[in-house]
């Protein structure tokens, strides 16, 4: 018998496959010359997706590369988090110690999370948004460190069994990884990825990334069926034994294995067994009763089983252990662990065989030895599978009491590794064993022990709670440490329901509970506003309605800093300043310093609006010094992103982009990609006021490609595009960047730092397509509840536009109606609004000017008045428009023709240089119009429309008769009788008016003709 079983059933000859392993050789060769490699390896269960693998990593280390192998571990029906991650890392650094020290350096403490050998996991800041993403970023880095000098193969395989937080990480890590030598492959076994499973979105994500290719293995061919089996048995094998293999396994690779060792088994050709699972037990069942036990108890013990563990739940003595170890090690069932003292099956489907084969009693029976083995001897799994394993394994025993205890040390341990998603899950299942929990255990459980997110906000002082010892654990506490894993691992809906849950519990009698209502109401505003469902006011105005009156709390500190963060936001106020206080007083008193230092940067960001600004500006850095000293990353970046903006907001915009850089620079340096997303915004818009436009596309272009860009920062990105597109003369970029502007953000909660950019960059558009309504639509849709303290740095410029539209278009007769009234609504506006710095009194002056020009009444020494406004305050585009401005108000004046060439060859020049097309056209037609000497051309910058000298785009004068005409809105047939000519040859000339200028329609052409003043007289 014992030589049946050693009998052997794997091709030492590597068969077929020869287009798929060019793939993954290239892919490597590919990564050696210095690009990443991403590649996905899937088959069906026995394909040979492991035996390429094998073929693969033998070929790379051979030529020199670092090759980490990591594999997806199954538990039952669980997933440990990130296990093939940490697997691969470890490996990594055992490989290269030394290289690996000095990747890591300075971020051990958040490694730690994947790999617990760098030491105990770093403070992190409780339910912190960006904790997960920053552990990402930081892995890559890591990666693109090891492979910076040497190339590096890292595999992963089965996906299938995959965590959620796995998933994501290798999401996270192809999409982003972008330097070093490296090839990541991952496999997964495609026949188990039905329709719901939680690989598939996964798959189809990566499929639509360019830098991921994919690989699917086939089933083996007759030939190569054929060379498979001459490997297996060293000779030539019977053709009726070959045409049976094939036909029954169907060109399985791994099946083929099984029906030839059947067949040396003792069984005819003929009698193969029709059953999969009979197939995948012959070698099983040919083993001695000793070594089956063994095999039937590593089954439930997981992918790979330790030595020590194994024989404490087999309980067999040492040297029966390892003779029945060595029979089915023989036998091709189980195979020594590539690293550690343990064993895993040859592959899983003959494990999943065994399993299935266990009688349910049996199985949970096995399930309770290895938890009571665990128990009795901690050391026996790695630490960080410890506490998952035994959660695991006492829940599979159905041992409810056992289990709930040790499903929550298991939910902590998923939270300090930023696995909510398995927090999340583990946290269900204990809501599951709940109610079967005798009431004695549920008594012994304390919030502190097993809940993070709910009590650090409860009654008692400190950070990380202040709940009564004594106070048991209840459902509620569950219910709200699940709706903050729910938040965290992107399950915002799953989150809302249980928030629900809790409220309508929290609404009985029973439970009625204001504080902890008042918490569930926070987290549903964030989520309500994160979904875009609202802007979360109504719950917030509840949860104050809730809180008022009782003690001071931490929840209570939380529930008026929110208030205030949405306060700052939409309509800062002195409201607003005191709720923000308020929040600082109660944190102080309760101690919560975290809770403190978020009040504070609310604050000082308020205190700036309401015109104080160095007082703000200085609580800000103080809240930033701060944080950093306690290692607060997330609020730092935030107040980075907070002091970035009121210095713009305050025209200091050089010093915006000394601390903008400064923020980028923090936030990366600890992986906060989001929160550099946010300052990288800020940035681009200083840049854009700077007139460094260049920068301000290559910034948002960068933005945009990272994974801020599909958040609130990017849809600054794209306003900021949209902007320099109109000031470019790119209308139809600048309609698209400003339709997907408007299509992220939604229209549920409006902030005034997205509305008022947004009806600014409209404005500007429908006024070069000479859409003059709509700018007055648009401007009285967006003005209508005025501009709160603030909000002033969009407000100034959306008024210049509305203001420039109706100067510009002075003279049209389609544009006479309604004019009185939307000068009106502009000087309404401007009225309330402040001007707290140097170049918004600039803003200011010109829309005082411009709403002069709109009504006949320029002045040269108005305009004079605005450029002085405008020399010392580093905006070179405002600048160049307000010399224009002058400029042609002094031509309009008569005489000091000297003086407004000069202010026009600056103006170009200015224009020229920022690549500010439509400013320069406007500039060289005045010119033009005033019979000046030529501006001076750029000889690498090519001009476009130059205008003859006395014909402006080169008009006849029947085309300019016609373009008045059309200026006036006359139709075709109109013009043909006022001009004494035909419809036909009224409507050529309007087509050639149109082509002409440049221009769409004839709005746009009349609007252009009246902005350039083409129809006028020369001076």
């Amino acid at each position: 018998m014992l030589g049946a079983v050693e009998t052997r059933s794997v091709s030492p000859v590597f068969v077929g496959r020869a287009g798929e392993l060019t793939a993954l050789t290239e892919a490597l060769s590919r990564a050696a010359a210095g690009e990443p490699q991403a590649l996905l390896l899937g088959g069906e269960a026995g394909v040979g997706k492991t035996r390429l693998v094998e073929e693969l990593t033998a070929r790379a280390r051979a030529a020199g590369t670092v090759v980490a192998l990591g594999g997806c571990v199954e538990i039952g029906a669980d997933g440990l988090p990130f296990a093939p991650f940490s697997t691969a890392l470890r490996a990594l650094r055992r490989e290269l110690p030394e290289e690996f020290a000095a990747a890591a350096a300075g971020q051990e403490g958040e490694l730690a999370r994947l790999l617990p050998e760098l030491g105990d996991p770093t403070g992190h800041e409780p339910a912190a948004e960006e904790a997960t993403a920053r552990l990402f970023e930081l892995t890559v880095r890591l990666l693109e460190g090891l492979a910076a000098e040497r190339t590096v193969a890292l595999v992963l395989e089965d996906l299938h069994w995959a965590d959620t937080s796995t998933r994501h990480l290798l999401a996270y890590l192809f999409r982003t990884l972008a330097h070093g030598r490296i090839t990541v492959v991952a496999t997964y076994r495609a026949d188990d990825i039905h329709r719901r499973h939680p690989l598939r979105p996964l798959l189809a994500e990566l499929d639509r990334l360019r830098s991921v290719r994919r690989i699917e293995l086939a089933r083996f061919t007759r030939a190569e069926v054929h060379r498979q089996l001459t490997g297996i048995l060293a000779a030539e094998p019977d053709p009726a034994l070959l045409d049976q293999v094939f036909e029954r396994s169907d060109g399985n690779a791994f099946f083929v294995e099984e029906l030839v060792a059947s067949h040396e088994s003792g069984c005819a050709a003929t009698a193969l067994s029709d059953s999969l699972r009979d197939l995948l037990l012959v070698r099983v069942e040919a083993l001695p009763e000793s070594a089956q036990r063994v095999v039937r108890i590593a089954a439930e013990g997981g992918s790979t089983v330790e030595f020590d563990l194994l024989a404490a739940v087999a309980g067999l003595p040492e040297d029966t252990l390892i003779e029945a170890l060595r029979l089915a090690v023989g036998a091709n069932i189980l195979l020594a662990a590539p690293e550690g003292d343990g064993y895993r099956f040859r592959h899983s489907l003959v494990r999943e065989a065994v399993s299935d084969d266990l009688l349910p009693g049996e199985r949970s029976r096995l399930h309770r030895r290895y938890a009571e083995a665990l128990e009795d001897d901690p050391a026996l799994v790695r630490a960080d599978e410890r506490a998952t394993r035994l959660a695991t394994y006492w829940y599979h025993a159905r041992d409810a009491a056992r289990a709930l205890p040790a499903v929550l040390r298991a939910s902590v341990e998923a939270r300090k590794r930023y696995a909510y998603a398995e927090q999340l899950r583990l946290l269900e299942r204990a809501m599951e064993l709940w109610d079967e929990v005798p009431d004695e255990v549920r008594a012994a459980l304390r919030p502190l022990d097993c809940a993070e997110a709910y009590p650090a906000l409860t009654y008692g002082t400190g950070d990380l709670g202040g709940c009564d010892p004594d106070t048991p654990l209840r459902h509620l506490d569950l219910l709200a440490e699940a709706a903050v894993a729910a938040r965290l691992c992107g399950e915002r809906e799953r989150a809302l329901k249980i928030g629900r849950t809790a409220l309508r519990i929290l609404d009985s009698d029973e439970e009625r509970d204001p504080l902890r209502a008042a918490w569930f109401y926070v987290e549903r505003a964030r989520l309500q506003s994160a979904l875009a469902r609202g802007d979360g006011w109504a719950e917030i105005a509840r949860a104050q309605e809730l809180v008022r009156g009782l003690q001071p709390s931490a929840v209570h500190a939380v529930v008026l800093g929110l208030a205030a963060g949405w306060a700052m936001l939409r309509n800062p106020g002195p409201e607003a300043i005191a709720d923000a206080e308020r929040a600082v007083e109660y944190a102080r008193l309760v101690k919560a310093e975290a809770i403190e230092l978020a009040a504070r940067g609310t604050l000082g960001t308020l205190m700036v609006a309401a015109g104080n600004p160095e007082a703000g500006l200085a609580q800000l850095h103080e809240v930033r010094e701060r944080t950093l000293a306690l290692g607060q990353f997330h609020e730092a970046a935030r107040t980075y992103v907070n002091i970035s903006s009121v210095l713009e907001g305050l025209g200091r915009s050089r010093e915006a982009v000394e601390v903008a850089a400064a923020g980028i620079e923090s936030a990366r340096a600890h992986g906060l990609v989001d929160s550099a997303g946010w300052v990288r915004a800020n940035l681009a818009e200083s840049l854009l006021s700077l007139g460094e436009w260049d920068r301000v596309q290559e910034e948002t272009e960068a933005l945009l490609r990272s994974a801020a860009g599909t958040s609130k920062p990017g849809i600054t990105a794209q306003l900021l595009l949209a902007h320099l597109a109109v000031v470019r003369g790119e209308p139809a970029q600048a309609t698209a960047r400003l339709a997907e502007a408007a299509a992220r953000y939604g229209s549920r909660d409006p902030i005034p730092q997205y509305t008022l950019p947004m009806a600014e960059v409209t404005a500007h558009i429908a006024a070069a397509e000479g859409r003059l309504d709509d700018v007055r639509t648009g401007f009285a849709a967006a003005v209508a509840d005025g501009c709160p303290p603030g909000t002033h740095r969009y407000g100034w410029p959306l008024a210049v536009a509305a203001v420039t539209a109706e100067a510009d278009a002075r003279g049209l007769p389609a544009a006479a109606e309604g004019r009185a009234e939307a000068l009106d609504r502009i000087r309404r506006f401007v009225r309330g609004m402040a001007a707290p710095a140097p170049v918004w009194q600039a803003y200011s002056l010109q829309v005082s000017a411009e709403l002069a020009r709109a009504e006949g009444r320029d002045s040269a020494e108005r305009r004079a008045e605005i450029v002085a406004a405008v020399e010392p305050l580093d905006r070179p585009y405002e600048l160049a428009v307000a010399r224009h401005r002058l400029a042609d108000a002094l031509l309009a004046e008569g005489g000091r023709r000297e003086e407004a060439a000069a202010l026009l060859h600056a103006a170009r020049a200015t224009a020229v240089r920022l690549g500010a097309q439509p400013l320069r056209e406007d500039v060289e037609l005045l010119a033009a119009r005033a019979r000046l000497a030529p501006l001076s051309a750029a000889p690498d910058v090519p001009r476009q429309r130059e205008p003859e000298e006395g014909v402006a785009f080169g008009l006849t004068p029947r085309e300019q008769d016609v373009l008045r005409l059309v200026a006036a809105g006359r139709t075709n047939r109109q013009i043909a009788e006022e001009l004494f000519i035909s419809p036909k040859t009224a409507s050529v000339h309007v087509s050639n008016i149109l082509a002409k200028l440049g221009v769409a329609g004839r709005g746009e052409a009349a609007a252009l003709a009246h902005r350039l003043r083409l129809l006028d007289a020369p001076a």
